[in-house]
Parts: structure tokens; C-alpha cells; sequence
């Protein structure tokens, strides 16, 4: 592909994206480098529309860098409950902190500066120096792979890169960006894609040969292992709840959990788990399991419930109806909607 056939893709591209772009809150006249960082961080692995209402949530509460860098790890936590992969949410805390007191509140303007930062990588970077700075830098995303992959036929992911790179121009490059996710998002969709409406048509190879649905090429699927574990809910006699800090690094670190045992692929034995428990009690098994899913496995974890007035070595109370006040992760609720439910004791996870 010659210079003068890139030139005529790129106008047709941000011709059909000045008339179909689709209006989100972080896209502006000037981007603003945090918003822009915001929104990529958010929307790893995440849709657009789950992601909208915490975007206005966190820019309404933290404005700026020098905010979010302000506030203590647990209130980003808090406000990340639910929107998952919480490595993103303590990674988002430590990229302010290091932008505020190593740079003076100023993200590095190019991809190499930005790759230097926690939680940003190849994709990330890309994204936002193009966005916010301007930079001619090829951010692949997933929607971007299926464009690239189907328009020129390409099975691996280093051919799909390498196109991107020189399809970028060296005009507007943030509107490019955009443009190809929308146009993966909105028209070159997984499923029942809208060709017609594709400024790419007339060019794409894999709608020319009719085969369209057989890229990108998917990869074989793998089976996910499943893992168990017990969940100890200890309960005082005033209805107050045992719960302590995961450890910062690792699967949801830094969360607040209900203590458990390891998540392993056995189950546990009943003496296992009554040697892994916070305390020695008269634990109880409640009926049922809960089951959640994370990227790479299955967890199925039983729930053991015992009272007492004696607090184990690592954690603290949470008063009665008050779990709604801590960073409590998904597969966290799970477990406290179980307990009090099996409990009946409804009403105090709000």
C-alpha cells in the first residue's frame, strides 16, 4: 500500500468519523491528558457503557490529578467497587501519585515517557499520546484488531500492529485512533457487522473473498480450572462482621475481604479449613456454595459462620449494617449476601 492509498483511507475514515462519532464524556475539543488516562485505565477490558457513570462519578470527586493523588488508597477502591480488575484501580492511585510528586501533575507527552508509568502499557501509552498529545502512535485495541484483521486478511497479531503503524497519520492522529474504535465498535462489530455502512468497504479483503465472520482468527479455548475455598463469616453478638485487608499485591490486593482459606484447586477438608480459620470457634457449615468467576478461573467457595465476641489477630469489626461502607469486591458481596440470607438477615449488606 503506497503513501496516496493510505492518504485516501485516513480521509475516508475521518470523513464517516466527523458524522458518526459517538459522544462520550471524555472525548473533548482539548483533551485533557487526565481524562483521556482516566477513560483508557477504565476501559481496559471494560465496556463503554459500564464504564460512563464511573467515569462522571470520578471526575465529578477528583477533578484533577493532584485529587486523586490526595486521597488514601481505599476511597479509589470504594468508588471502583464493581466496575472489576482492581489491579486498575490501586495502579490508577500509584500512576497520580507518581505524575503529581515526580512531575509536577504533568503526564509525559509520548509513548515512551508514558510506558514509564504504573498500569500503562503498550496499548495505553498509545492511546494516549495520540489522544492528548498528538503523537502519529498506533493504539490496537480489540476493536481496532478486528477492523485490521478482516480489512487485510491478517491472522497474527504482529502483521495487524504493523499495518496499524503505518496507516496513521501524521494529521490528526487522535481522531484516527478514535475513529478506528468506533469503527469497530459501531460497524466492523463481532457479530452481524454493518458493511454497507463501512467507509472501508470498497477495500476490505475479508468482504471481498465473503469472509467476513472468520476473522480475527480465534485462538483455541481453553478449559478454566476451577479452584475452592472456605469462607469464614464471624458474626459478634450485636450483629457486628469480622473482615481485614487482602494482602496488597496479588488477586483483588488491597481489598477488603471475608476472611478465607487459600483458593486452591482440592477442596478443603473440614480439618483443612478449621486450621486455616481467623479463630478457633464453633464454626458451622451454611447450606449452598457461592460461585463466581474470575479471568482465569472458577472459584467455588463454601461459607462457614460461627459468633463470638473474641477478635482474631488481623482485621476489624464492621458494625451491624455497615458492610456497604468498605471496598468490598463482587465475589466479597457474594459471600455476604450468602451469609445473611442463609442467616435471614436481610437488608444489611445495602
Amino acid at each position: 500500500m503506497n503513501g496516496r492509498q493510505r492518504k485516501r483511507l485516513a480521509e475516508r475514515l475521518l470523513a464517516w468519523y466527523a458524522c458518526n462519532r459517538r459522544d462520550l464524556p471524555w472525548r473533548e475539543a482539548t483533551p485533557d491528558p487526565y481524562r483521556v488516562w482516566l477513560s483508557e485505565i477504565m476501559l481496559q477490558q471494560t465496556t463503554v457503557a459500564a464504564v460512563i457513570p464511573y467515569f462522571k462519578a470520578f471526575t465529578e470527586r477528583w477533578p484533577t490529578t493532584h485529587d486523586l493523588a490526595a486521597v488514601d488508597l481505599d476511597d479509589v477502591l470504594h468508588a471502583w467497587q464493581g466496575l472489576g480488575y482492581y489491579a486498575r484501580a490501586r495502579n490508577l492511585h500509584r500512576c497520580a501519585r507518581v505524575v503529581v510528586d515526580e512531575r509536577k501533575g504533568r503526564f509525559p507527552d509520548t509513548v515512551a515517557g508514558l510506558r514509564e508509568l504504573p498500569g500503562i502499557g503498550p496499548y495505553t501509552s498509545a492511546a494516549i499520546a495520540a489522544i492528548a498529545f498528538q503523537r502519529p502512535a498506533a493504539a490496537v485495541d480489540g476493536n481496532v484488531v478486528r477492523v485490521l484483521s478482516r480489512f487485510a486478511r491478517l491472522d497474527t497479531r504482529a502483521e495487524i500492529e504493523s499495518l496499524a503503524k503505518t496507516l496513521v497519520p501524521s494529521g490528526r492522529p487522535g481522531d484516527f485512533a478514535q475513529a478506528m474504535m468506533d469503527l469497530g465498535a459501531t460497524v466492523c462489530r463481532p457479530k452481524a457487522p454493518d458493511c454497507p455502512a463501512c467507509p472501508w468497504q470498497a477495500d476490505c479483503q475479508a468482504h471481498a473473498a465473503d469472509r467476513v465472520g472468520a476473522y480475527p482468527v480465534k485462538a483455541p479455548k481453553t478449559e478454566k480450572p476451577t479452584r475452592h475455598g472456605v469462607a469464614f463469616w464471624l458474626r459478634r453478638a450485636d450483629g457486628a462482621v469480622w473482615l481485614r485487608k487482602r494482602p496488597e499485591t496479588g488477586l483483588l490486593g488491597g481489598m477488603t475481604e471475608v476472611p478465607s482459606t487459600d483458593w486452591r484447586e482440592p477442596p478443603w477438608t473440614a480439618a483443612e479449613a478449621r486450621a486455616a480459620a481467623p479463630i478457633k470457634a464453633p464454626w458451622r457449615a451454611l447450606p449452598g456454595t457461592v460461585r463466581h468467576t474470575f479471568t482465569h478461573f472458577h472459584l467455588v467457595l463454601d461459607v462457614w459462620a460461627a459468633d463470638t465476641d473474641l477478635p482474631p489477630n488481623e482485621g476489624a469489626w464492621s458494625p451491624p449494617g455497615g458492610l456497604g461502607n468498605y471496598a468490598l469486591p463482587t465475589v466479597m458481596k457474594k459471600i455476604a449476601r450468602h451469609a445473611i440470607e442463609q442467616e435471614g438477615r436481610q437488608g444489611e449488606l445495602e
